[in-house]
């Protein structure tokens, strides 16, 4: 899996995942909304670089311009409810994408350390020979990221794919690694270290679904 880590260079993307990160600032609900689309628009820039281009005449006033333009077939995919704001900055780039959405939660048995993820719903468009770009903000233990794609195959085979967090777990990209082909590309913003033993990212920055839409209640 080829992976692209925006946070090994310095640029003002470090200032959108400070203040989803800082506590004093992310319970601002509609600042930290705001914030993950940012940081979606950047992870889309970079990643429209790797996309495949055709040289077209554009037409002016005042005579002709040719310009290089992307001619994917884009297919975008989030992991409802968290995906929301990353979705958004990821459509306010790609204008004509097809969209996805799906569920995808953990359900906690007995003991709360362990989980399963549970996919209820669905909405797809043709995949086959499409680009894929499947969305989730963070990307903890990655099983949901892989169950979303379990649960996606039956609408096609995407011509490529492309994976794109906010913030992942060291743990959780190695996952990813094993479960999609090596021709997948992940966009991430940050890779911290460790989970803790519930799953959850170390330091990472809380439940980024809560954050942004507010608690939820537990069934």
């Amino acid at each position: 899996m080829h992976i692209h880590n925006l946070s090994k260079g310095n640029s003002v993307l470090n200032t959108f995942i400070s203040e989803i990160r800082d506590y004093s600032i992310q319970t601002d609900r509609m600042r930290f909304r705001r914030n993950i689309e940012r940081i979606g628009e950047v992870l889309g820039y970079e990643m429209s670089k790797s996309f495949d281009f055709t040289t077209q005449s554009i037409k002016t006033p005042l005579g002709e311009s040719k310009i290089e333009l992307h001619n994917n077939d884009i297919v975008l995919c989030s992991i409802l409810r968290a995906g929301v704001p990353l979705h958004n900055g990821l459509l306010n780039y790609f204008d004509s994408a097809e969209n996805a959405f799906i569920s995808a939660y953990r359900h906690h048995k007995e003991n709360p350390e362990n989980f399963e993820i549970i996919v209820e719903y669905l909405a797809c468009p043709s995949l086959e020979n499409k680009t894929l770009i499947l969305a989730d903000p963070m990307l903890a233990t990655g099983q949901s990221m892989v169950a979303t794609f379990e649960a996606l195959k039956p609408f096609g085979a995407p011509k490529d794919i492309h994976l794109v967090s906010v913030i992942g777990a060291k743990a959780g990209v190695d996952y990813v690694g094993k479960h999609f082909n090596k021709e997948t590309h992940l966009w991430i913003a940050a890779i911290d270290e460790r989970l803790n033993d519930k799953g959850y990212i170390i330091p990472g920055l809380g439940d980024a679904g809560d954050l942004a839409f507010g608690e939820k209640l537990q069934h």
